[in-house]
């Protein structure tokens, strides 16, 4: 186990030995060793002592907490990696354009061949909707094209928004009507597909931003996304190629009828995904995620290396920069959006 989930109004947490103990009630309800767990989401009522917190971060187990309807979680993190001169070289190439334009050009070309790809699977084994797919898959190929020969940020980004609106409208046709899924909606999402897809994004966000410390590198300075109060800029990036996994695994649940509309309630304008609704979710979140972490994991180490060039390594880490070629340059079997 890497990952453990608490999601139970009232149960309360705490230490004994090597162990995280469930009790409720007074009652004790279940047990975890803190040995496997590489973080720990809560959600909800859960009580735990400042002792646990402080263990957990000790032994650099990530902490994320969702509120419900908040749509950035809150997120306790283990200590930072011990190189800060990767975080003030990545300060450095925050005001080098053209090293930004590189990296956002990269990450939003991955992001659409993903989207593409998606669209084309579908189109091919989804007859009833041939047309719709195929035509939305010409727009993200075009608007991939734009991404190609962009050469500022507001372009870049714009090329985006096309290929986005272009994907939605195909992506929205493989749904049933009465899931009332006409497209991306948020704060607070409004039909039951956006609402699992609000969940995965933010736990995918949140796994990036714990990949970002770990690789030494401040989550907060993007190079896609500017600077914005409160936002971790650098985790919004390195997000975008990775966000078809979490459609492809949103897309499966609703077509396997593992998540159904009852599932689902509306509180005022807002839908939202119960308790046995989210159960589910959790359960095949996990082994879904994996590969979307591991590309995380890469392109934060290529990344790092990119910001330092030849100057700074990290002590053992047996590589040296390269200041030529693509920013997050790795291997193609390290990236994942198969979800």
């Amino acid at each position: 186990m890497s990952t453990l989930y608490v999601d139970r109004k009232g149960v309360a947490v705490r230490l004994d030995g090597g162990t995280l103990v469930f009790e409720e009630g007074g009652a004790r309800v279940g047990a975890v060793p803190l040995g496997p767990l590489e973080r720990v989401i809560l959600r909800g009522d859960v009580h735990l002592q400042a002792s646990v917190l402080g263990r957990l971060g000790e032994l650099g187990i990530g902490v994320v907490v969702l509120t419900g309807r908040k749509a950035q979680p809150s997120l306790l993190m283990p200590r930072p990696h011990n190189d800060a001169r990767r975080r003030l070289a990545q300060l450095r190439q925050a005001q080098d354009e053209r090293f930004k334009l590189a990296v956002a050009r990269e990450l939003l070309q991955r992001k659409a061949r993903a989207q593409l790809r998606l669209l084309q699977e579908r189109a091919e084994a989804d007859l009833m909707h041939r047309y719709e797919l195929r035509t939305a898959a010409s727009r993200v190929q075009a608007a991939a094209a734009t991404l190609a020969q962009a050469e500022t940020l507001p372009a870049l980004r714009g090329a985006e928004g096309a290929a986005a609106q272009a994907y939605f409208a195909g992506y929205q046709v493989l749904f049933a009507p009465s899931l009332k899924f006409s497209g991306r909606n948020r704060r607070p999402p409004r039909d039951p597909v956006n609402a699992v897809l609000s969940l995965g994004y933010t736990l995918l966000h949140a796994e990036a931003v714990l990949q970002t410390y770990a690789a030494g590198l401040d989550p907060f300075v993007g190079f896609l996304h500017d600077l914005d109060f409160g936002r971790e800029s650098l985790a919004c990036d390195l997000v975008e190629p990775q966000r078809v996994g979490v459609d492809r695994l949103v897309l499966r649940l609703f077509r396997e009828r593992e998540l159904l509309p009852e599932h689902f309630t509306m509180v005022q304008g807002a839908c939202l995904l119960g308790k046995a609704g989210r159960e589910k979710f959790y359960r095949a979140w996990e082994p879904a995620v994996e590969g979307l972490r591991q590309a995380l994991r890469v392109d934060c180490g290529a990344l790092a290396r990119a910001v330092v060039g030849d100057a700074v390594t990290a002590e053992g880490d047996g590589t040296r920069g390269d200041a030529g070629g693509d920013p997050l340059d790795h291997p193609d079997g390290a990236r994942s959006d198969e979800g």
